[in-house]
């Protein structure tokens, strides 16, 4: 498994992009130390380079989902450390919380979704991508994610959300997007749907009580979901690309340009981290205790996402379309800083 280091075309990116203001981070909380960069006085070698690199404190932003149980797993089982990185967590609601939060220099490394770094990139944020997050199983009916629905709504396919009430966690985004493709898919007009914004851990609630008609939803809220016996219309996912890459790791332009050896660290590491989360989908299971509340039973029966070996061009360009499609942007941005 290979997750790309910094290509030449992502190179010339960065030597284009100019000093980024400050923004300020919104909606972040700790689950670590302090959140600067700075290298301590203990030298280590790295297992890819084997150059001596003094260890660097890095801080990560991420969200408190699935997609992230690689991360985890790769700082206890020592492979940032292996390569020279003190790895600490900071958690966000969202992948918009944490871009600013990167931007800025309070993380040195973040993870969104790729429809979050595409807007990033079109007000010329200067995002860069360092490796691919999750991606769907591509299987439509058993992915990690699901649009669900009660059984008595009257809603039976992606088409019959027409005109109905429609909860995301984030309105103009990648999951608005991929349902309104869903439904194009099947013949529906998804201008008519009216889409509300809801916190994912809100959203079964509200399809239940019948406050929206439909949700969008992701483990571990899809297995929540499918105990209640709701509908399940499909994966968004699946049904916009079986090879979807939903999610990437990033930093700043500016980051990257001036720490190269660290930046190339993270990649090695990260590679390893999807590696042995494929490999041991028990140990992804288990370390989903230590940074959210799923209770032993949720563990064992969500949906595993894949974990891809490098970063998907295809997936960047679909969705960057999908977008101006649905008015999110009004001309596709240079994409080449999230591409491989």
């Amino acid at each position: 498994m290979h997750v790309q280091s910094l290509s030449v075309r992502m190179r010339t990116a960065l030597g284009a992009v100019a000093a980024i203001g400050v923004l300020a981070l919104t909606a972040c909380s700790s689950d670590g130390g302090g959140t600067g960069s700075s290298e301590s006085a203990e030298p280590m070698e790295s297992d890819t380079g084997g150059a001596m690199m003094e260890t660097v404190d890095v801080t990560v932003g991420v969200i408190p989902i699935l997609d992230v149980a690689p991360l985890y797993l790769g700082i206890s089982e020592g492979f940032f450390e292996e390569e020279g990185l003190n790895i600490t967590t900071e958690l966000a609601q969202g992948g918009a919380a944490i871009v600013p939060g990167v931007v800025s220099g309070q993380f040195q490394f973040g993870f969104s979704n790729v429809t979050s770094l595409i807007l990033a990139e079109s007000n010329d944020l200067g995002v860069v991508a360092v490796g691919p997050g999750g991606s769907t199983t591509g299987d439509l009916m058993n992915d990690w994610a699901a649009v669900v629905t009660l059984a008595d709504s009257g809603i039976s396919s992606p088409k019959d959300l027409e005109g109905k009430k429609v909860a995301v966690n984030t309105l103009n985004n990648i999951n608005t997007s991929t349902i309104n493709k869903m439904v194009r898919d099947d013949g529906g007009d998804p201008s008519t749907i009216e889409y509300v914004e809801l916190a994912f851990p809100d959203i079964v609630p509200a399809v239940a009580s019948g406050d929206v008609d439909a949700g969008q939803v992701v483990e571990p809220f899809t297995t929540i979901a499918k105990g209640q016996d709701m509908v399940n219309l499909g994966s968004n996912y699946a049904a916009t690309d079986p090879n979807l890459m939903i999610a990437e790791y990033f930093t700043s332009a500016t980051y990257a340009e001036e720490n190269p050896d660290v930046v190339a660290a993270f990649q090695a590491a990260l590679t390893r981290s999807f590696e042995y989360a494929t490999e041991n989908p028990d140990a992804v299971r288990a370390v989903l205790a230590d940074y959210t509340s799923m209770d032993e039973a949720t563990q064992q029966a969500v949906t595993l996402l894949s974990w891809p070996s490098e970063i998907d061009a295809n997936t960047v360009q679909l969705l960057a379309d999908l977008a101006v499609e649905d008015g999110f942007l009004t001309e596709v941005p240079d994409l080449s800083p999230l591409l491989p």
